[in-house]
């Protein structure tokens, strides 16, 4: 089993708002996640990133590889 960190789209329409989730890399987008590791909010300015610093660290030790969008907001959330 392949573990991914990625986002998940909720909101309403033209109002997007993310999760970052801990999936299986076969689970489609918005899927069953294994964990909810924080959010990405883009709608607000400047754009509101939260995340919990155990949880992903505890993903990443088993395994789990970040998607390019997801590595590049722990990037700028200072991980």
């Amino acid at each position: 089993m392949a573990l991914k960190l990625r986002l998940t789209r909720m909101g309403s329409k033209k109002r997007p708002f993310y999760r970052i989730v801990a999936v299986d890399s076969a689970t489609r987008r918005d899927g069953r996640a294994l964990d909810f590791v924080g959010h990405y909010n883009p709608m607000v300015d400047p754009a509101e990133i939260t995340i919990n610093k155990e949880k992903v660290q505890k993903w990443m030790d088993r395994g789990a590889q970040p998607s390019d969008t997801v590595r590049a907001l722990l990037r700028k959330a200072g991980e």
